[in-house]
């Protein structure tokens, strides 16, 4: 009997709020603890590739296969995995624009030895262009998992269930959690690009400005701590 008065009983529509909070944490959780494994996390191309495409399996196609099948109201257009052609300009310029006020950011950055310790996170010192594009692709593949689950399930459907900012809130602030380990000032980072992403997404009803941006940040941040690092270097 449940003497505080509150009710526990499961109500119609919890799920839509529910489900998305439980995959997040599920998700990224396993993705982080498998791609920190010692066994794992040594830096080789193997490796890290193997982690890159291991975040899309577990923060993009298993919470969209259990998505379609918990929540069947939702289809994959819905988390914003579609072309919206009414914002095609607006997603292109969003997307210039955050490029182009971040890159430069991202390449002073690059440049302390402290950040070089970890960045790129494959450790080879000849970068060749085989080695480039499996470095692109693997963060393309991540980074497509990663936006779907935090841009995608873990938006639109908290909007319709609780409000847009409520739903920002709880957005950026798991979206900021996740960076905590990386140290404050990449934590307070992503707090203010969370809002960003989140705004630009509901605008324009889609994932791909979220998407490009990271990538575009993912890759300037491993090009530029090559071309800092003393020991690295691009070779044909």
């Amino acid at each position: 009997m449940n003497s505080t008065g509150i009710d526990i009983v499961w109500m119609e529509g919890d799920m839509i709020i529910a489900l998305p909070m439980i995959l997040c944490l599920i998700g990224f959780a396993t993705f982080w603890f498998v791609s920190k494994a010692t066994k794992i996390n040594d830096g080789s191309i193997k490796n890290v590739l193997l982690t890159k495409y291991w975040g899309l399996c577990t923060m993009g196609i298993i919470p969209a296969v259990i998505t379609l099948q918990l929540m069947p109201q939702y289809a994959l257009a819905d988390y914003g995995l579609t072309y919206n052609s009414d914002s095609t300009m607006n997603s292109l310029v969003a997307i210039l624009i955050l490029a182009a006020l971040i890159m430069p950011l991202v390449f002073i950055i690059a440049k302390k030895p402290s950040h070089q310790v970890n960045y790129p996170q494959i450790r080879e010192k000849n970068w060749t262009r085989s080695l480039v594009l499996k470095n692109c692709l693997g963060w393309s593949a991540y980074l497509l998992g990663y936006e779907f689950l935090f841009r995608g399930i873990l938006l639109f459907p908290l909007v319709d269930a609780i409000g847009v900012w409520p739903a920002i809130a709880i957005n950026t602030a798991m979206y900021s959690a996740t960076h905590i380990p990386k140290g404050l000032d990449d934590t307070i980072c992503a707090a203010f690009f969370g809002v960003v992403l989140c705004l630009i997404t509901l605008m324009t009803g889609t994932l791909w400005v979220a998407v490009f941006v990271h990538i575009v940040i993912s890759l300037t941040n491993s090009f530029s701590s090559i071309y800092h690092n003393p020991e690295m270097k691009f070779v044909k």
